[in-house]
């Protein structure tokens, strides 16, 4: 009889991202905050908008974009903040 090959199931861990959305022409402007969950391929998995600033070091990742856009779907280039004070210690 033929073995049968079991298919390796990947673990995929997911990570939460900090995404902070800024203006920097317009220091008026409120900044938003998202919480997005993405996988190990960086698929988004699910986005949710914050009321406020998150107070305690709780994210994997902090991204900025400081073009004055409202939305993540209208971003065309985010950079990473490394050691940002949301970040959560490795």
């Amino acid at each position: 009889m033929a073995a049968k090959k079991k298919a390796a199931k990947k673990k995929t861990q997911t990570r939460t991202v900090l995404v902070i959305l800024r203006n920097r022409f317009s220091m008026s402007w409120k900044p938003i905050y998202l919480e997005v969950t993405c996988d190990d391929e960086g698929n988004i998995l699910s986005e949710r908008k914050l009321p406020r600033e998150p107070k305690e070091a709780r994210f994997d990742e902090v991204w900025e974009n400081d073009e004055g856009k409202r939305s993540l779907d209208d971003c065309t280039r985010i950079k990473r903040i490394y050691r940002h004070k949301l970040e959560r210690p490795r």
